[in-house]
């Protein structure tokens, strides 16, 4: 089993400052991994910029020219958006290492976590905005097509919903998307009645939840409606917005997911690549806004990824980061365990809340005898 990681230095060089989403984001995940019994046995995927007429799968060329010339002259895209001089060539390299996460499952690695910046699955085919340039994860999908896959399921579980992409493909049958998010939340959009239009009606898959959701909460969304209309759109190729702004730690959103939350949540979509599309899988790296959780959670999502949800060899070393983590995730465990809420994808049956149930109900009605539900 081959799991890959992209990630190169330079992304740290998108200097944002004082701002959420800067380069101590990668630099704690690096740390975590480092720490992990994985690191190892990881393979790095060095990133090379996206040319620009990949970047033109989805944004058109006065975008791409204006996120140049707001670099160069150190301009924000929007109030949410600061660029500096580098910029412009820091979210090529951001795109282009998911262009090559997808060659390398194309290629026969199993899986592959893109640990990327700037973020992307905001930024509409003409405007940047809400931290991302470019949307990083949609200009993968097209690049996947292009590269002879027919069909994309693009699953996002960042707490906000990923605007841009649905824009980018709320007319195509091809590519599925999924959303699961906090709301009311950033950006505003997001909606259960969102469904697609023309030849995409049905293919646009939302799920808002309110406030406080967790663990089991998204598992029952991942069992009850994500699993089936993944099934029945049977893709050749996952991708994932993988934002962990949904960590119960996290300053910036309202929801109750823990670290091994996001590992259980990995699970399920692993286990669907391989049933599905051969095991092709590709995650991006979205939001994630305290350190720690972060880490953790990546961490967390690696261990699905290799395999290792339920398990870890003993004769594995746990040091530094690694060991205080493992704690807190035998902690989760025990805690779940005793309130018979069970593990891995089953914890889903859990105290889920009223509201979420209520909007998977809507969710169903809204597509039931529809395309992928």
């Amino acid at each position: 089993m081959q799991t890959g990681y992209v990630y190169h230095d330079d992304y740290l060089k998108h200097d944002t400052g004082l701002h959420p989403e800067n380069g101590g984001r990668l630099t704690a995940i690096m740390d975590g991994l480092k720490e992990s019994p994985y690191f190892n046995r990881l393979i790095l995927i060095e990133p090379v910029p996206a040319k620009a007429d990949q970047i033109h799968y989805i944004h058109t060329y006065d975008l791409i020219g204006t996120v140049s010339d707001f670099s160069a002259s150190l301009m924000q895209l929007d109030p949410d958006t600061p660029t500096c001089s580098r910029s412009f060539e820091i979210a090529l390299l951001a795109a282009g290492g998911v262009i090559l996460a997808v060659d390398a499952v194309m290629d026969g690695m199993d899986s592959v976590f893109a640990l990327v910046r700037p973020p992307g699955h905001h930024a509409e085919p003409d405007r940047s905005m809400g931290f991302c340039l470019f949307n990083n994860i949609a200009i993968a999908a097209r690049h996947a097509q292009k590269k002879g896959l027919e069909k994309v399921l693009i699953v996002d579980w960042d707490v906000h919903h990923g605007n841009g992409t649905q824009e980018a493909f709320y007319k195509d049958s091809l590519v599925m998307y999924f959303s699961i998010h906090q709301s009311p939340h950033y950006p505003g959009t997001g909606s259960v009645d969102e469904t697609g239009a023309g030849d995409g009606s049905g293919y646009n898959i939302n799920v808002p939840l309110r406030s406080g959701a967790g663990d089991p909460d998204y598992l029952y969304v991942f069992n009850e409606i994500l699993v089936p209309a993944a099934r029945k759109f049977k893709p050749d190729i996952i991708l994932v917005s993988a934002g962990q702004d949904g960590h119960r730690d996290d300053p910036l959103a309202g929801m109750n997911l823990t670290s091994e939350g996001f590992g259980q949540m990995a699970g399920v979509v692993r286990s669907l690549a391989y049933e599905l599309c051969g095991g092709k899988l590709v995650l991006a790296l979205e939001g994630g806004y305290n350190y720690d959780a972060l880490s953790e959670s990546v961490v967390m999502i690696f261990r699905a990824l290799m395999g290792e949800c339920d398990d870890i060899s003993e004769t594995e070393t746990r040091t530094g980061v690694w060991t205080e983590m493992e704690t807190k995730v035998e902690a989760v465990m025990e805690t779940r365990a005793g309130a018979g809420m069970g593990m891995g994808a089953e914890a889903g049956t859990g105290p889920v809340s009223d509201h979420t149930r209520q909007v998977v109900e809507r969710v169903k009605e809204l597509h039931s005898g529809g395309k992928i539900l």
